[in-house]
């Protein structure tokens, strides 16, 4: 069942469609050292300026060793607009955590981008920045991160320059686990440009699942995004409704 899952999410991984991507989500809470992770196959319907139907796979595998941890995602979509052809989008990111404190992780992560509904060409990012544990209980998680990061985007709405700018990444993110079949996640970004305050992104995503076997979840997740200067053509705000399965594996 294991490699048959892992194969379901590699053969949709052609191509995501939030330009924020949410690590948060389906990050691994473990205390253990080793591999671990999910993977995950959702369906969405989505209206913006028109309707789009999308088939979404993300993979997320990380490793563990003493104070440190290695994360790789890779979120990967086809949408298609209004019975057109499917067009194909990507988020792969890796991030590297250290920890200073029980508390205080320090963070360094890449990640980079395609996004044709949103006409995102390619959007590189490298940042850096601590990560705060606000909380004690294991059962209920709140985390802080403060980070900087240089940005490189190209859009595709032919007028747009490319732009090579700093920005930052604050969040706050939250994981709860009420009971051992049932866990809701949900993580608020703010990136405002430095040299120009009023050019900044807002991203809220929240995800529950719920246990239907030992290993595999049923997944709602949501996501609403807001950027002050979007590619032409392209509306300040968008959200998203999707559901589908996780599966965790470790």
């Amino acid at each position: 069942m294991r490699y048959f899952a892992l194969l379901l999410v590699l053969c949709f991984s052609l191509s995501s469609r939030a330009q924020i991507l949410n690590v948060e989500s389906l990050r691994k809470v473990t205390d253990s050292s080793g591999f671990s992770g999910t993977a995950s196959l959702r369906f969405a319907l989505k209206r913006n300026t028109r309707e789009f139907f999308t088939i979404a796979s993300n993979i997320h595998v990380q490793y563990k060793m003493n104070r440190n941890l290695i994360l790789f995602k890779n979120d990967v979509a086809f949408q298609q607009i209004e019975g057109d052809q499917f067009e194909n989008s990507l988020i792969t990111h890796i991030r590297y955590n250290y920890g200073l404190h029980k508390r205080i992780k320090w963070e360094l992560f890449l990640q980079g981008q395609n996004n044709k509904v949103t006409l995102i060409d390619f959007r590189g990012l490298i940042g850096t920045g601590p990560r705060f544990k606000l909380s004690t209980s294991e059962n209920y998680r709140f985390y802080l991160g403060t980070l900087v990061m240089f940005e490189y985007e190209d859009l595709a709405d032919g007028i747009t320059p490319i732009q090579r700018d700093f920005r930052g990444s604050a969040y706050f993110s939250f994981s709860l686990y009420p009971l051992e079949t049932l866990s809701i996640s949900s993580t608020t970004y703010y990136q405002p440009q430095f040299s120009e305050l009023n050019d900044y992104r807002i991203s809220s995503q929240s995800s529950m699942l719920i246990s239907v076997f030992k290993k595999i979840s049923f997944l709602v997740h949501y996501t609403f995004t807001f950027d002050a200067f979007p590619a032409v053509g392209i509306p300040n705000s968008q959200y998203e409704f999707t559901t589908g399965f996780a599966y965790s594996f470790d």
